[in-house]
């Protein structure tokens, strides 16, 4: 019989975009005052890698990358996705998202993003949300699986995750 181990808190990471700037820097303050500080935040960053979202968000599509001091324990992702689906709302216009906020982890080992939609890699875990396992980190650096965004799988998301890691690292030293 395994030992039941209960697992580190890990770290708490949110992907945000949009093409209005101002909606950045709002919905990044909206954050901070949930769940603390950050300890993180990437320059601003051309998201190209698809058209998917020109649709809905109109083009020129800008992202950043934050992560936050706090760490959370892992279970409680659904709970984030739920807030930051709440917030999308509270900043859309005539029903339309004007930026995508998607929340997950970081963990020595990975990279999980949390999923409103239902697919054969991602299991759900409470009200709705799923989880996936989006990189793996393997021999220094974070490598994508079948199912990677390409957005995650550039060498510049994969050098933000390693920062991140390391700060991570640090944290669960100390």
């Amino acid at each position: 019989m395994g030992r039941v181990l209960i697992p580190a808190p890990v770290k708490l990471i949110v992907s945000l975009f949009t093409n209005n700037p101002e909606l950045l820097e709002d919905t990044e303050n909206a954050l901070v005052r949930k769940f603390g500080p950050l300890d993180f935040a990437s320059n601003v960053i051309d998201f190209n890698q698809t058209t998917y979202y020109e649709k809905e968000f109109g083009p020129a599509l800008k992202r950043k990358f934050i992560s936050f001091q706090r760490l959370i324990p892992s279970s409680s992702l659904w709970k984030i996705k739920i807030m930051t689906n709440r917030l999308e709302r509270k900043f859309s216009r005539n029903g339309n998202r004007r930026i995508n906020i998607d929340p997950g982890y970081l963990s020595q080992a990975n990279v999980v993003l949390a999923s409103t939609k239902m697919f054969f890699h991602r299991i759900h875990i409470n009200k709705g949300i799923h989880q996936e396992v989006t990189l793996i980190y393997q021999d220094k650096t974070f490598k994508p699986l079948p199912w990677t965004y390409p957005d995650y799988q550039t060498e510049q998301a994969k050098k933000i995750f390693l920062h991140i890691r390391t700060l991570y690292a640090a944290q669960l030293k100390h």
